[in-house]
């Protein structure tokens, strides 16, 4: 085994667990890695788009801008994961892992690395359309209340 060998479990994980944050890529790709660094940005936004919701309501349109770009970065993250944990350990170890033998450990697949990518999935899943939906719902409420608004001569 290589020295500094990136391990696809580890992998899988830190992607749906730290994903929004960058971690995965700066596991496999360093603390040069760019995409790594402006990670955070789009969960900053969604986080703050949270708060708003909380202090001020669903009536808050920059909430609900705001709010769903963390479900996306996060349901992003969830996909990569998946990515990881179904590649096989040859495509693997030749991606994150040059010179190292193409059946080498650090690219199997494990019961870990198979729940990481279901837990994933799920958590991908629910994220993305919990996100799609509180967008159009917001949406199509403002357009009916504006519609009212119209309707009555305002």
């Amino acid at each position: 085994m290589i020295h500094g060998m990136k391990n696809k479990t580890l992998a899988t994980w830190l992607t749906w667990l730290g994903g929004p944050l960058g971690l995965h890529r700066f596991y496999l790709f360093g603390a040069r890695d760019w995409l790594a660094w402006l990670l955070p940005i789009p969960t900053a936004l969604g986080v703050w788009g949270v708060l708003r919701v909380q202090a001020f309501g669903l009536d808050d349109v920059l909430s609900w801008w705001l709010f769903p770009i963390f479900g996306f970065s996060m349901a992003a993250c969830c996909l990569n994961a998946i990515v990881y944990g179904l590649m096989t350990p040859h495509t693997w170890n030749a991606q994150h892992n040059p010179g190292a033998d193409p059946e080498d450990g650090a690219g199997k697949t494990s019961w870990l690395t198979i729940w990481g990518v279901i837990i994933a999935l799920i958590l991908g899943t629910t994220v993305l359309i919990s996100s799609i939906v509180y967008s159009f719902q917001r949406y199509f409420e403002v357009q009916i209340e504006e519609a009212h608004r119209i309707s009555i001569g305002e």
